[in-house]
């Protein structure tokens, strides 16, 4: 429950800064995905032939600059007063491309990206380079299961490079991945997800909709 002042805050103002409470970036940020088609709730099938109540597309809120910049922003605030301001930022491809560019912009570092080779084998290309000992920060859309994260993370790692943390517009796993470095999230989400036969009830009823980018799991 957001305290008073947190209320105060979310009334005066629709816009992210660093000097808000974190309830209430939640809170605007929550509204402004919700207002963007970027988290959605209802039936939903995902490409791995799970069944969730919650679907999110951060691509649908990272469209607009003026929406991804303040929350970058904010981001990049809790980064300093932790003390884990990175020399380079990295994201995975293809989520984590607008957030890790934004994030570095306003940390004023240089931003990478990691991709998947033909093989599915997460790497860093198109001459991409990291000197051994450089600090890293790790940003993604989602944080959904730790998975991706992870793998960015065994790359970083291979080439000697200390990964400080992860840092996400959303984390919905709600603070639940077993991540080994510090979690950033601006709004933790506690999404149900269902095996396809284990479908509840409440969510049986309703025609599942498949909204994903990629093709479902074989």
């Amino acid at each position: 429950m957001p305290s008073m002042r947190n209320v105060l805050e979310i009334q005066m103002t629709n816009t992210l800064t660093p000097d808000l409470a974190p309830a209430a970036v939640a809170t605007i940020l929550e509204a402004q995905l919700r207002e963007e088609g970027a988290l959605l709730s209802g039936h939903f099938k995902l490409s791995s032939g799970l069944h969730s109540d919650t679907y999110v597309q951060c691509a649908r809120f990272l469209r607009k600059p003026d929406l991804a910049a303040p929350a970058m922003a904010v981001l990049a605030s809790r980064l300093r007063e932790a003390g884990l301001v990175p020399d380079v930022v990295v994201g995975p491809a293809m989520g984590g491309v607008v957030v890790s560019y934004e994030l570095a912009r306003q940390l004023g570092v240089p931003s990478l990206f990691t991709e998947r080779d033909a093989n599915g084998e997460m790497i860093l290309r198109r001459g991409f380079t990291l000197t051994p000992g450089e600090r890293v920060v790790i940003a993604e859309d989602v944080v959904t299961t730790g998975k991706s994260t992870l793998e960015v993370a065994r790359v970083l790692s291979e080439m000697g490079v200390e990964v400080l943390a992860v840092a996400s517009l959303i984390d919905r796993t709600n603070g639940a991945a077993q991540l080994p470095f510090p979690n950033f999230a601006l709004l933790p989400v506690q999404a149900a997800v269902f095996a396809a036969d284990a479908v509840p009830e409440r969510l049986a009823g309703i025609p599942a909709v498949k909204p994903g980018s990629r093709p479902d799991a074989q």
